[in-house]
């Protein structure tokens, strides 16, 4: 949700799993353009989820995303040789982070129908801080320092200032407003606890390809089947949002930015790497100034350079005495 120059790309990655002592100690260039580029594309994700519930429900469309995305992936895996499902031992730790993974977006798909969007984003970056509160568990080297901690505060905080307008009210039913922001901290919990799992299980270890295909070919069917016991309404297909938004959720968002970040996972500190994440409603609330031509607030150039200065702090060397 990745290195030297002469590393190759998340995309051009060799089909062999790499050593497991190739981690890099930093984020470098290369890493801190792909979560850019990962945080612009998901900026606008949650609301064209909640946008999209006219046409296609909560449940379904995500097992759509998974589907579809789970046959590019193994499009992609099989070009570049690699096996998805190979006997090795670890296809228990990919099956049980495809469950984590689907519990996760049956969540955030549900909170979406019953809270605003806003308190949605703020819930969910909550998971930043699971990742960083457990990853001295599994890996002490990534431990956070007082100041890094202090930075993913801060960050956080500038978030909530951001979107402290949106947070006022629950933009549906006040009855159940609160089930939403619920659901949303369960999806913040779950995608936390995704990110430690892979990070601590053999599956960490597998090709970025066989991580995400697992995933997604395990949440696909789980998803399908809440769907159906909901008793969700079929799709409305010759919708042109409907479309338009399976193609940005499934190809844009699953299939390319998640490979990108399962990359990150495999290659980088993974708090660091989730710390990034703030970034992404602060950009989305950007580009709707640039794409959409709305108003660029005060709160908005506060909030980017409360979260910047909070992810210096985090991503700044350790001083040597």
């Amino acid at each position: 949700m990745p290195s030297t120059p002469s590393s190759p790309s998340p995309v051009a990655a060799p089909p062999a799993p790499p050593a497991a002592d190739d981690r890099r100690p930093s984020l470098d260039r290369l890493a801190i353009t792909l979560i850019l580029a990962c945080c612009a594309i998901w900026g606008a994700n949650q609301v064209v989820m909640k946008v999209t519930l006219s046409v296609v429900p909560p449940l379904m469309q995500g097992a759509l995303r998974s589907t579809i995305a789970a046959v590019l992936v193994g499009l992609w895996a099989r070009h570049r040789g690699i096996a998805l499902w190979p006997a090795d031992g670890i296809n228990a730790s990919g099956i049980i982070a495809g469950v984590l993974f689907a519990l996760e977006f049956c969540c955030l798909y549900g909170s979406v129908q019953y809270t605003s969007a806003s308190r949605v984003i703020v819930f969910l970056y909550l998971a930043p801080f699971l990742v960083a509160a457990g990853m001295p568990l599994i890996a002490p080297g990534e431990r956070l320092r007082p100041g890094q901690i202090a930075g993913l505060v801060l960050a956080f905080l500038a978030l909530v200032f951001t979107f402290r307008g949106g947070l006022a009210t629950g933009g549906g039913d006040a009855r159940t407003v609160w089930l939403g922001d619920l659901l949303a901290l369960a999806a913040a919990a779950l995608w936390g606890l995704t990110t430690l799992w892979i990070r601590a299980t053999p599956v960490g270890r597998a090709a970025p390809e066989r991580t995400l295909f697992q995933q997604l070919a395990v949440s696909a069917p789980l998803m399908a089947i809440g769907s159906w016991l909901l008793g969700e309404p079929a799709p409305q297909w010759t919708s042109p949002l409907a479309l338009g938004s399976l193609f940005y959720q499934s190809v844009v968002i699953a299939f390319f930015s998640y490979l990108a970040w399962f990359w990150l996972l495999r290659h980088y500190p993974a708090a660091r790497v989730s710390a990034f994440t703030f970034l992404t409603p602060v950009l989305g609330l950007l580009a709707g100034v640039v794409l959409l031509d709305e108003q660029l607030t005060g709160s908005l150039l506060i909030g980017l350079a409360g979260v910047a200065v909070g992810l210096w702090l985090v991503n700044r060397p350790a001083r040597i005495s």
